[in-house]
């Protein structure tokens, strides 16, 4: 049949067998107090044990548990009460662990918000969550100006046991609200329980975390990876190790896991396949790496498993709605012969394949995944109509949640993911509604019509790519659109490209025909006369066509236009310091995103680094 449980795979022909899951152990005990209760427990047994460690600041439990309490009774003072929702905007770092701790201590909901979200889409999660009070630090404040009342925080833990007044949590039930794309343009918030994350992380039998481990914290807080990077190292009594740099390059990436002797790290699929394109010393470091957020290839998979047969390598899958991760597979070399499978569910969730009508279909077959047990989020923030129809009460299986992921059964009782139901996609980790951009793209004056789609030019690079019919008018221009939705939309949902087309193409049933669009995609791409270019330009422009996947042959090339986005930008900026030794911070290669401007930016800094090549230098050296 086609329902799997974490315990036993059970088919049309036999009974009960055991399965290999990774997570076959027994339910974990309840720990009282939700996510602060792990932290509390851990303080009273091990309180010298290093929780966390945020560049040159270390916080022991007892230490992260005195500071969590001392702050959760400065908010009661300032009127924070059980059931609360409280956002929370700060930069990633050890005062977020203990924000987040010290909500909950003072019984509210977290609220993650992103620093780097535009105004308008960060007052519509307020508003949607409900939020009655943003806190965090002072100059996050003050730039982005969020609705409602705000709330600076102490610049630095109360680590005295003499801060210690608040009493023992109590917690609301919800945890966090974590927002994801929607399909209608508004975003949609996910209410993440207390006990489905305990539940994800206690233990974490489907990779191995103790507490001789550390754990790498690199994503952003409103990225639901965070929950098991943060909360997966603590509920085991490991480390956190905080990467401070914002948007670390490859190699600071490599250096900080080096550095903090970083054993345990969440990777997204498209980082990881980067990472082992280039063989990243990271991998020599870690002994467990968890995967999600895409397809994984095998290939990465295969030349990594080689290179670092001692590593631990985990395939993760699951929605926000389940709580982060609700199957996984540990990947083997043999896996690697074909499709990696996302393997079979865990820590208290079921998975069931079924048709349009709900009814199981046979084992090999490919049908809707639905996703049950107790990982489910209670739904979405303000958004009743949608909770109802994505978390439907079946009347076998109980509360399910369906996913919209095609998947099928193999016959060892592991999962194959085979695409999806609707229109969403995943570009670089991140959970894409096609119809959140088209909408904000139909909202701007000079656009009639908008419609956006994936655009895979090489093996693990996707980018988000949008076409626009033009209103009547004057043709919109793709720099100002992008430029405009960048106002209202955070970076990944950003198109990498905007093209305008005639008209966009259709299916004989009258809807988009976003498989037609990834052609167009090519058609659109005029053909530009090669110009001269410098040594240091063909340099750049060759490390760029390399990175990019299409030859760069002029000096004016502009990264954006071409289809460049953040990932393809590390990539870029590792090969030259590794080809011309020159060290560019994100900052500076998007500060200057033409082949000519980079190839100026390289020249200066060979020439601060090389000072007796200096022009000046030399001329003094003739007389």
């Amino acid at each position: 049949m086609t329902v799997i449980d974490p315990h036993t795979h059970t088919t049309a022909k036999d009974g009960p067998v055991p399965t290999s899951c990774p997570d076959a152990a027994t339910a974990p005990a309840t720990v009282h107090g939700g996510l602060p209760g792990l932290v509390a427990r851990h303080a009273g047994a091990t309180p010298d044990a290093l929780a966390v460690a945020d560049g040159d600041t270390t916080l022991t439990y007892a230490q992260l548990d005195t500071a969590a309490r001392a702050l959760a009774a400065h908010l009661r003072d300032h009127g924070v009460r059980r059931g609360d929702r409280v956002a929370l905007l700060m930069p990633r770092s050890a005062r977020t662990i203990v924000a987040q701790l010290a909500l909950w201590w003072a019984g509210a909901v977290c609220v993650p918000l992103d620093p780097a979200h535009p105004r308008p889409r960060t007052d519509a999660m307020i508003a949607d969550a409900r939020v009655t009070l943003t806190v965090g630090d002072r100059k996050l404040l003050d730039s982005s100006a969020p609705a409602g009342p705000t709330l600076v925080l102490p610049g630095e833990p109360q680590l005295t046991a003499a801060a210690v007044t608040a009493p023992e949590a109590d917690p609301d039930p919800t945890a966090f609200i974590m927002f994801t794309s929607g399909s209608t343009g508004r975003p949609k918030g996910v209410a993440v329980p207390h006990d489905a994350v305990v539940e994800l992380v206690t233990p974490t039998s489907y990779v191995t975390i103790t507490p001789r481990d550390r754990v790498l914290f690199h994503s952003p807080m409103t990225f639901d990876a965070s929950t098991f990077e943060v909360w997966g190292a603590l509920a085991a009594g490991a480390a956190v190790v905080v990467c401070t740099v914002e948007r670390p390059s490859f190699e600071e990436l490599a250096q900080h896991v080096e550095r903090h002797g970083v054993t345990v790290a969440f990777l997204t699929t498209a980082l990881f396949h980067q990472l082992a394109s280039r063989r990243s010393r990271v991998f020599s470091v870690l002994r467990g790496v968890v995967i999600g957020g895409e397809a994984l290839a095998a290939q990465h998979a295969r030349e990594v498993l080689r290179a670092f047969p001692w590593l631990e390598l985990v395939n993760g899958y699951g929605p926000t709605e389940t709580t982060t991760f609700a199957t996984a597979h540990r990947v083997s070399l043999a896996d690697c012969e074909g499709q990696i499978p996302i393997g079979r569910p865990i820590a208290g969730a079921t998975v069931h394949v079924l048709d349009g009508q709900g009814r199981p279909v046979a084992d090999g077959e490919r049908g809707e995944l639905w996703i049950g047990g107790s990982r489910l989020a209670h739904g979405y923030a303000g958004q009743p109509e949608l909770t109802a129809e994505r978390f439907v009460e079946h009347p076998d299986h109980g509360r399910l949640y369906r996913t919209g992921d095609l998947a099928a059964i193999r016959p060892d009782g592991a999962l194959d993911f085979h695409g999806r139901t609707d229109d969403q996609v995943k570009v670089r980790g991140f959970r894409i509604e096609p119809g959140e951009v088209e909408h904000a793209l139909r909202e701007q004056p000079d656009v009639d019509d908008a419609a956006v789609t994936v655009h895979r030019p090489g093996d693990g690079d996707a980018r988000l790519v949008a076409f626009v019919v033009a209103a009547p008018g004057p043709v919109p221009q793709a720099v100002a659109l992008r430029d405009r939705l960048a106002a209202v939309l955070p970076a990944h949902l950003v198109p990498d490209s905007v093209t305008v087309v005639d008209r966009l193409p259709l299916t004989s049933s009258g809807k988009v025909d976003r498989r037609a669009l990834t052609a167009l995609f090519g058609a659109a791409a005029t053909e530009v006369p090669a110009v001269p270019m410098s040594p240091l330009e063909e340099a750049v422009a060759d490390i760029w066509s390399r990175a990019l996947g299409t030859d760069v042959i002029r000096p004016d090339a502009d990264f954006i236009a071409l289809g460049g986005h953040s990932l393809l930008a590390l990539v870029i900026t590792d090969d030259l310091r590794e080809e011309l030794g020159v060290e560019l911070t994100l900052a500076d290669f998007f500060g200057a995103p033409t082949v000519a401007g980079q190839a100026a930016l390289v020249e200066r800094e060979l020439l601060a680094v090389h000072s007796d090549l200096h022009p000046d230098d030399a001329a003094e050296h003739t007389r």
